[in-house]
């Protein structure tokens, strides 16, 4: 693997982690819903989308070749992304309109 591609795979694993943060606080009142039922079917989708849309797109960039460290960079852009798109989740979970 090219070292041009390697970096387009970090960058891509980076802000796909970012992603995945703020469709997490878009989507937290289902993925930690009271109800079981809604709970487990919300995360199955939410997980499965998830890894289709990284490895489809991974796939176009290096044909579908994973390293540890691009595991790291999800990481490192979900918790990024979660210190950016938290106040989403809180101003979302008091009122369910968007008010500026």
């Amino acid at each position: 693997m090219s070292l041009e591609v390697q970096i387009q795979s970090l960058v891509y694993s980076f802000v796909f982690g970012m992603t995945a943060s703020l469709f997490f606080n878009l989507l937290y009142k289902y993925l930690f819903h009271k109800k079981t039922i809604i709970k487990f079917i919300s995360t199955e989708l939410f997980i499965i989308a998830g890894v289709i849309i990284y490895f489809s797109i991974l796939w176009q960039i290096n044909y579908g070749v994973i390293s540890y460290y691009f595991m790291v960079m999800i990481i490192l852009g979900f918790l990024t992304g979660n210190r950016k798109t938290r106040l989403i989740r809180t101003h979302c979970n008091t009122n369910d309109t968007w008010q500026y």
